[in-house]
């Protein structure tokens, strides 16, 4: 059986880079020079694919080469901000790989089972380019199916949560949805950050805070020691980056306040020194919820809870 290196090369790259793009759309990580470096990484895979068929390298046999090409292809694709996210995507991007692993050798054994074969982990044989396709749109439909089957579980419904924000003896009560994938937190102190709209903050922060927020920002010292109002706001405020709501690199502005109460799952969070940043527009066109909460800040007190109810 003659068997093309050109073949397996464009084969691999073609799956790799289905692979890497459904990981992609369920992950919703970094667009930019997305299509070049999704090419990259394919090409990465596809020509290790090659090294294995020939066996030049022992290595490119072993688990640990395995691994080490898989963080490869991950980082080259997505760019990865820190351990945890390079993680997380690498384990989706493992999830992904054996569902398309899988509907591949299902999809050749009844094609043409007699006509494929395996060498050194590589399939190889006289099959065409588009049973590979074939088996790949499929495993991409469903795992798309799967992911968004999982997260219906999850309702809008049940995340949503009563929340009471306190300042200076004074208190607003509102809708929050508990955001899964909200990690916001502020740089220094490492405090998970509520983010709400600036129509509720205003109920309980007085109006010359806001007034006075453009020379806080801007530094302007002749405003801030001239004014007693903006001193008092000083030691609470924060800035907060963040990369979401809209913006690549925003910047919100945050303030310290005196507790927190959240209703969640029938369980009562009461949290103090807590910070709130203040967004200016509506954070949902239906206005269903005016808050987002992280689930981090209510894993941490229930971690909290859990060790003074043991102790």
């Amino acid at each position: 059986m003659t068997i093309y290196l050109d073949i397996i090369l464009i084969e691999n790259i073609l799956m790799n880079y289905i692979i890497l793009f459904a990981t992609l759309v369920i992950t919703k990580g970094n667009t930019k020079h997305i299509q070049i470096r999704l090419l990259l990484a394919s090409t990465l895979g596809s020509a290790y694919a090659i090294v294995v068929y020939l066996n030049i390298l022992n290595i490119s046999t072993n688990i640990i080469g395995k691994i080490l090409l898989s963080i490869a292809m991950v980082y080259i694709a997505y760019l990865p901000q820190g351990f945890k996210e390079l993680l997380k995507k690498l384990l989706i991007f493992y999830l992904v790989s054996f569902i398309f692993g899988g509907c591949t050798v299902a999809l050749l054994y009844f094609v043409k089972p007699e006509n494929v074969q395996i060498k050194n982990g590589v399939f190889v044989g006289i099959y065409p380019i588009k049973v590979s396709l074939i088996a790949g749109v499929i495993a991409f439909f469903i795992t798309q199916i799967s992911f968004k089957l999982n997260k219906a579980k999850f309702t809008a419904k049940d995340m949503l949560c009563r929340l009471h924000i306190f300042y200076n003896g004074r208190e607003t009560k509102l809708t929050a949805f508990v955001d899964t994938g909200n990690m916001l937190e502020e740089p220094i102190s490492k405090i998970p950050v509520i983010v709400v709209e600036k129509e509720y903050a205003k109920q309980i922060i007085p109006k010359e805070f806001f007034e006075y927020i453009e020379p806080i920002l801007g530094g302007d010292k002749n405003q801030i020691n001239n004014n007693e109002k903006i001193s008092q706001y000083l030691s609470k405020i924060r800035l907060i980056p963040f990369k979401s709501l809209g913006k690549e690199n925003g910047m919100l502005v945050g303030i310290r306040v005196d507790k927190v109460k959240i209703n969640y799952n029938d369980n009562i969070y009461e949290i103090k020194n807590v910070i709130i940043g203040i967004y200016d527009k509506k954070i949902t066109k239906d206005n269903k919820y005016n808050a987002l909460i992280g689930l981090k800040l209510l894993e941490k007190e229930e971690n909290k809870n859990e060790f003074a109810t043991n102790t």
